[in-house]
């Protein structure tokens, strides 16, 4: 019997100091209701740094390809991470062709 495998996704979240933040989840809307509620789930870094707003989101494949994908977008700099809110596209070579983007 194989495990069903679910599509993970790398999001980014903007601060209230306008810091971004990305992490990596099966359930975007869900993660972000955790970290917006700062509840126990909640990253710990987020914690009391709110209003956050989700500004980029797209589906990235298995939980290897976006735990990889998530670290090289955390080495990137800030103006990158602009860039790639503003292009609502990963620079990076994605098995996924479409991206998606939510600004709130």
């Amino acid at each position: 019997m194989t495990a069903i495998q679910r599509e993970w996704y790398l999001y980014i979240l903007q601060l209230a100091s306008g810091q971004l933040y990305t992490g990596v989840t099966t359930d975007v809307q869900r993660r972000f209701a955790e970290h917006q509620s700062g509840s126990a789930k909640a990253a710990r870094s987020l914690r009391g740094k709110g209003p956050l707003q989700l500004v980029f989101w797209c589906p990235v494949g298995d939980q290897s390809q976006a735990l990889k994908l998530e670290y090289q977008v955390k080495k990137l700099t800030r103006l990158q991470k602009l860039n790639i809110v503003q292009q609502k596209r990963l620079p990076f070579d994605l098995t996924a062709s479409q991206s998606f983007s939510k600004t709130t």
